[in-house]
């Protein structure tokens, strides 16, 4: 399977344009068998097979020749859709010189991606021209105190009836939930209120932000979202979160509960150990966009619209310089609730919670155990990742209107 990655690379030319800037040769083992992958300029120069006496490379790749199989199958099953999938579980190891590998590292993993089938490379047909239209959303920026600081946040929102407050993934920003403030399924019913938090998309950092490090909190965050809700003057919304906002929803389950009309956790675990070195995100000899970009990819499903994956991708490769790190402080350091869990009683408030399948990060195994010890109402989502309104927003929006509907009855 490998001997094909050369030809499939050197024929794309988006990717041999996007790996430009990398000339390196590293080592993959796939089994008992070496092969070093020589690449000049973005293009595959050589694949020369093993064995070896003293190969010179940068950074090598090992893992089992079925690991390998399982990962270049068509529709890779869940824990085999991406190389960081393969090392959270232990199967693939990454050793050496790992700038190289970190700094291209979305390249790489498209590189590695090429022998599936279907994977061409050539580019989508694009739909035919629309009339010119203008979506039902309403942006706005909020100027207000928020954490005793004054902020200007923006806010975007479309709909009416039960307020649906919306909280974004790690690093991203509101842009994800486009896909609901544009359903009128939902609109009709629900008012759908999304907010960039501060440092992120069209919300700017406060004053004097240059004089300090970014680090989200699990008691700045929990004040973040009930501030903005008080100064929306909402009364009983909906909240829902996705990865560190699945996260954050459980300590307002656990300390506020009463605040919110129902809870629903999008990608929701009690704690994510560590499975790669954050500071890789934020360093001057790499860019952190594309390194954050890098890290995130494989958490989109392999099934996703290539449209909507990559659009996904670009919030990401947007990101502000330390955000995305900063915003992981809380997720795997400071916002461990796992001592708490037991105290949420999920049918008090109602709690949802809806985990892709495709998630290796906040993985099903994590939400299935929160639903147990809470109450709450699970669905593991066939086909989906750990950006399910973003990646593919229609079948992200199957899986909750049912969500919705039962919160709309009451």
């Amino acid at each position: 399977m490998i001997e094909r990655i050369q030809d499939l690379v050197n024929a794309d030319a988006n990717l041999v344009r996007r790996g430009r800037f990398l000339s390196t040769t590293f080592l993959m083992e796939i089994g008992d068998k070496g092969y070093l992958v020589k690449i000049l300029e973005g293009r595959i120069a050589s694949i020369t097979p093993g064995p070896f006496v003293t190969p010179n490379f940068s950074f090598a790749l090992r893992a089992p020749r079925d690991e390998w199989e399982m990962f270049w199958s068509e529709l890779p099953p869940p824990g085999y859709n991406d190389i960081f999938a393969l090392f959270k579980r232990g199967k693939l190891t990454i050793e050496g010189d790992l700038h190289p590998f970190m700094a291209n590292l979305l390249y790489i993993k498209d590189v590695l991606v090429k022998p599936r089938k279907g994977s061409t490379g050539l580019p989508a047909v694009r739909p035919a021209a629309s009339a010119p239209s203008f979506e039902p959303i309403v942006g706005r920026y909020l100027n207000f105190n928020l954490l005793g600081r004054p902020h200007r946040l923006y806010i975007e929102e479309a709909g009416q009836g039960i307020p649906l407050l919306c909280l974004h993934t790690a690093g991203s920003d509101g842009r994800q939930y486009r896909g609901l403030l544009n359903d009128k399924r939902i609109t009709d019913n629900f008012r759908v209120i999304v907010f960039d938090m501060p440092w992120h998309g069209k919300s700017s950092p406060p004053e004097g932000f240059q004089n300090e490090e970014y680090k989200l909190t699990s008691r700045d965050y929990i004040s973040m979202v009930l501030e903005i809700s008080d100064a929306l003057q909402l009364d009983k919304p909906v909240v829902m979160g996705c990865s560190i906002g699945g996260r954050i929803v459980l300590y307002l389950a656990h300390q506020h509960g009463e605040r919110f009309r129902a809870i629903v956790g999008l990608e929701t675990a009690a704690h994510v150990a560590p499975y790669y070195d954050v500071e890789w995100l934020h360093r001057p000899d790499v860019h952190g966009g594309e390194v954050s970009t890098g890290v995130i990819s494989g958490l989109v499903a392999p099934t996703a619209p290539d449209k909507d994956r990559w659009e996904t991708l670009w919030h990401y490769l947007m990101s502000g310089p330390g955000v995305f790190k900063g915003d992981l402080y809380f997720y795997k350091v400071d916002g461990d609730i796992r001592a708490k869990v037991d105290q949420i009683d999920g049918r008090k408030t109602p709690l949802y919670l809806l985990t892709g399948e495709y998630d290796y990060s906040c993985t099903s195994e994590g939400t299935l155990d929160v639903a147990k010890r809470t109450g709450a109402e699970v669905t593991i989502m066939k086909g989906l990742g750990h950006f399910p309104m973003s990646e593919d927003p229609p079948k992200f929006i199957s899986y909750l209107l049912p969500v919705l509907e039962k919160i709309r009855k009451g």
